[in-house]
């Protein structure tokens, strides 16, 4: 199962990522979890010094703005 994880001080740039990627991840029919996480050991433990961020399955695959949904399904699949 993948795992997705949104990093994020919980701003609202923070939120929307993590909305577009539950949808992304919905219309992909992606079996996985998706998670927010605030704690910033865990954001400096990825390296991730700008936020919003999405790591799925431990790769950050984005970091400091929030794609589209369309841009997150081709970074999921």
């Amino acid at each position: 199962m993948t795992t997705i994880e949104v990093l994020g001080p919980g701003c609202p740039k923070c939120q929307l990522l993590y909305e577009r990627a539950r949808q992304a991840a919905k219309e992909l029919s992606l079996e996985c979890d998706v998670v927010k996480l605030t704690d910033i050991n865990t954001l400096l433990s990825y390296g991730i010094m700008t936020t919003p961020a999405m790591v799925v399955d431990g790769t950050v695959k984005v970091s400091g703005r929030v794609p589209t949904v369309e841009q997150l399904k081709e970074m999921l699949t």
